[in-house]
């Protein structure tokens, strides 16, 4: 064999395409490569101009570079990307290395050629989520940032520090330390500690005050997390909302509790007091005075309600792990101790682990005291059912009053409060909050036999994890 012929059978096994091609772009040559690779045996290209298969956006660059390189003085190498029309129809993005050595035993220029598509999307893909994420990052009012491990060096932060912490990207970017003088002095010691957790490996979800310029009086509240690999803290990530209203508004909601529960109570207390007294006093007023004393009674009690209310919404809304048989059971205890001549049942498991926050006695509690009080039978009967399967279901049933569907409404959060309605008490708003802020819904039927059935559905939780509810 030759040495020619042995050059050529190496070069079909090469995994790039090699060709030959002159100065004039036509193909002297080409190996075995281009079929696997553009699907093209060498014979259908041999003779043809290698810009009539390039993508019209491409043709001028790869001509302009292809023209500079073979006319340079002097050894000249170089490479262009570009779009190459393969058998079936299809773009093929290649990679061509090309030099203007010659030989006279080669009739033409070398042209290698790789299969870059691949690689080229994932490029085009990485760009799009990279603008996407930058149209996201500068559009939304979160701040959203990135450190390294240990807090050296700021990787990224969006346009929305600026507002928020009242401190320069600029300033931070150039010293990353400096952020912690946009937060207040006395929750610095509480930031820090939370630094120290992040780069060890643990998450953070707190709150505190942030920006100077507003004299500290903005509330962010931060999620953060650190990113591990190979089981060590490489970076740390997350965002900081700004949180000050719903602050300004629990300061208020805290303010209302404390006028309801000292002045208005107190104020009211004496009103019944005193009706109490017209009553066993002034015989031909009694009507008169058990109805003030019987809408104080009424007042004092939406007063308490109102509490529950505000201490749900301000209060930890964490989620825990409950057993709702254990608050099943406590709130028909306490309920059958108010009305003894009730006559309420329970049906339930051993145990039912579920998942609620802090005002789940409450809004139980709630639910089966207005099935009693709703109730024109002398022995009002309330059947009360825990349930477990995908999730964990109280269901209260009575023979009562119809709930009106207005006040339905209000369970099942199908009715906003507003200047029109307001319902005839804060009772089903107390229960509709407190299931809302535990993750679970409620529904209310009519039987046909009368009366009333709510059903509170609640996450499942692993029995293994829910501890003993003693409360």
């Amino acid at each position: 064999m030759s040495r020619s012929a042995s050059l050529g059978v190496l070069l079909d096994h090469a995994q790039d395409t090699i060709a030959l091609i002159d100065a004039d772009g036509s193909i002297t040559y080409v190996n075995d490569a281009a079929e696997r690779i553009l699907g093209y045996k060498p014979a259908e290209l041999v003779g043809t101009n290698t810009f009539d298969y390039l993508h019209p956006d491409d043709v001028d660059a790869v001509r302009e570079r292809f023209t500079e390189t073979i006319n340079s003085e002097g050894y000249t190498a170089g490479s262009v990307d570009y779009r190459f029309r393969a058998a079936d129809g299809a773009w093929v993005w290649l990679e061509s290395r090309m030099s203007n050595v010659t030989d006279r035993s080669l009739d033409g220029y070398v042209v290698s050629s790789r299969d870059i598509t691949d690689r080229v999307t994932a490029e085009q893909a990485c760009r799009t989520m990279t603008t996407r994420l930058q149209e996201l990052s500068s559009t939304t009012s979160d701040v959203l940032w990135m450190f390294d491990a240990d807090w050296s060096e700021l990787l990224f932060v969006n346009p929305a520090y600026e507002s928020v912490f009242g401190q320069s990207v600029d300033i931070v970017d150039a010293d990353p330390a400096s952020f912690l003088d946009a937060i207040h002095p006395d929750d610095l010691p509480a930031v820090r500690e939370a630094m120290n957790c992040l780069s060890a490996g643990q998450s953070v979800d707190m709150e505190y005050r942030v920006n100077p310029q507003t004299n500290y009086t903005t509330w962010v509240w931060v999620q953060a997390e650190p990113i591990v690999q190979d089981g060590e803290v490489v970076r740390i990530t997350g965002f900081a909302r700004d949180i000050t209203d719903r602050r300004r508004r629990e300061r208020q909601l805290s303010v209302m509790d404390n006028l309801l529960r000292h002045n208005i109570r107190n104020d009211i207390g004496v009103i019944v007091g005193n009706a109490e007294l017209i009553e066993e006093t002034v015989p031909e007023a009694a009507d008169r005075a058990a109805v003030i004393r019987r809408t104080g009674e009424s007042l004092l009690d939406s007063a308490e309600k109102q509490r529950g209310v505000i201490e749900a919404l301000t209060g930890p809304a964490a989620i825990r792990p409950r057993d709702l048989v254990a608050v099943a059971e406590d709130a028909v205890e306490i309920v059958r101790e108010q009305y003894p001549a009730a006559n309420i049942s329970l049906s339930a498991p051993d145990t039912a682990p579920t998942c609620g926050i802090d005002g789940l006695e409450a809004a139980v509690v709630e639910l089966i005291e207005n099935a009693v009080t709703h109730n024109e039978a002398t022995q009002p009967t309330v059947e009360v059912t825990v349930s477990v399967d995908d999730r964990v279901t109280l269901t209260v049933e009575d023979d009562g009053i119809a709930i009106p569907s207005m006040e339905s409404s209000v369970l099942t959060g199908d009715h906003e409060m507003d200047a029109l309605y307001h319902s005839s008490g804060l009772g089903f708003w107390l229960v509709y909050w407190v299931v809302e802020l535990s993750e679970g819904s409620i529904a209310v039927e009519a039987p046909a036999s009368g009366g009333n059935r709510i059903q509170v559905t609640l996450p499942t939780a692993d029995a293994a994890t829910a501890p003993p509810d003693d409360e």
